[in-house]
């Protein structure tokens, strides 16, 4: 699907809407107060489709102050992020960049979130892990205070060692099913030698145990996955540092690209992608390699200004204008 519209006519925020009512929330915002129509005191999206070959209808309200609220097929969810285990979408916006450009925080967060979606059953364990350094922080502080003593830290040093060993076995299996497919959407869309690179090694007890006192003078744990980072490469080089926004550009496409791929190779149904504003800063030869590689199975949705950025017809063209789709 193409939806076409002049800029500031509405198309982004229909992308938006899609991805929270498909996902619970926001990739711009995590304030509701945003996403709501100025004037309006609620927001209300109602998707129906079909996944797998069965019947799909999701409806979120979303109230400033309070909880968003979510249904699935009629039933009421007991939060809205939970349709996250229930349909895959994979987005790319502008603002995406920052997983190449940006700090580690960015591709710690993004590749944490992959790794959910492709072991659901581990989808878990970032943040069980952030929540055991959070307590061990807690308890550190405690001992310099004078509240509490350091054998008080030492469980949670364990569940840091425990936790931090969990994620970073799931960090390295998930990107080494993404590297190969990184690297082929890379080269197809012109950003030879693509590579995802993870050289870190998970924290252990008495590691932790033997910087206690540089982390007491902290106040933080200064050892583990929370800390790590994931190289972003092209040629040997770190799109960090060395590369072109276009090419950073391309390395977030990659990435998305052969996340779907991934996803759409394990089932049960592809994910659905949406991407904004993607090809504009693609040459002719670029935008010829995405259409095809969008050509398989599942459903895209691209907005441009213009139809003819895209150089194939699309399955449906939607024509945006404020307040409509049509």
């Amino acid at each position: 699907m193409l939806a076409v519209g002049r800029n500031g006519a509405g198309k982004t925020n229909l992308l938006e809407a899609i991805h929270v009512g498909t996902q619970g929330f926001s990739p711009r915002s995590r304030n509701d107060a945003q996403l709501v129509r100025f004037g309006a005191e609620a927001a209300r999206i109602e998707l129906a489709g079909s996944r797998a070959g069965s019947r799909l209808e999701i409806e979120i309200t979303l109230r400033p102050g309070d909880a968003r609220k979510a249904r699935l097929n009629g039933a009421t969810l007991r939060a809205a992020e939970q349709l996250r285990s229930e349909v895959s979408t994979l987005v790319f916006t502008p603002d995406r960049l920052v997983v190449v450009k940006g700090g580690p925080a960015a591709r710690r967060a993004y590749f944490d979130r992959a790794l959910g979606r492709l072991f659901p059953a581990r989808a878990g364990v970032p943040a069980e892990y952030g929540a055991a350094v959070a307590q061990r922080n807690a308890a550190l502080r405690r001992v310099t205070i004078g509240a509490s003593s350091r054998d008080a830290v030492s469980p949670w040093t364990d569940r840091v060692a425990n936790l931090g060993l969990a994620l970073v076995e799931a960090r390295r299996e998930a990107i080494a099913l993404l590297a190969p497919l990184f690297a082929e959407c890379a080269l197809e869309l012109g950003l030879p030698g693509g590579e995802l690179r993870y050289d870190a090694d998970p924290p252990t007890a008495e590691a932790l145990e033997a910087r206690l006192d540089d982390d007491l003078d902290r106040g933080t744990t200064g050892l583990g996955p929370h800390l790590h980072d994931i190289e972003i490469r092209a040629d040997d080089r770190d799109l960090r540092r060395f590369g072109s926004q276009g090419e950073q550009r391309l390395a977030v496409l990659s990435l998305i690209l052969a996340e779907a791929a991934l996803l759409t190779e394990r089932g049960p149904a592809p994910p659905l992608l949406l991407l904004d504003d993607v090809l504009s800063e693609l040459d002719e030869g670029r935008r010829a390699a995405l259409a095809e590689r969008l050509a398989g199975p599942g459903q895209t949705l691209i907005t441009a200004t213009a139809a003819s950025a895209l150089p194939v017809e699309p399955a449906q063209l939607v024509e945006v204008t404020p307040g409509a789709a049509r």
